[in-house]
């Protein structure tokens, strides 16, 4: 005779996800000269250097929408909040700035 399930037990997560933030916003170039020079006049070299640094083939920018990959794949290694669309949108209207940022990011995690 079997017995009817009154109650299942609740399964436990097993990880915890925790939230950050960017350290520094799209438009606070200005807070590293170096990258933000470099991002003014040469952005296909700080967007190398980018790609390298997130442990990436240095040529990877020269690709198409290889940068907002990037830039989605930042978010998601140290669980910033965001989305595609968002990251679509900085990239498409403050490109550079937002190719600085992504730089300040890495150099902020890299220490």
């Amino acid at each position: 005779m079997s017995y009817p399930i009154s109650a299942q037990p609740q399964a436990m997560q097993g990880y915890a996800t925790s939230s950050s933030q960017w350290h520094s916003e799209v438009m606070d170039c200005c807070e590293d000269m170096g990258i933000c020079l470099c991002g003014t006049f040469v952005p296909c070299i700080l967007a190398c250097k980018v790609a390298s640094d997130f442990g990436e083939c240095c040529c990877l920018p020269m690709l198409g929408g290889t940068v907002l990959a990037m830039r989605t794949g930042i978010r998601e290694r140290y669980h910033i909040p965001g989305s595609i669309c968002n990251d679509c949108v900085c990239l498409t209207f403050c490109g550079p700035c937002t190719l600085c940022q992504m730089a300040r990011e890495l150099k902020d995690r890299k220490c």
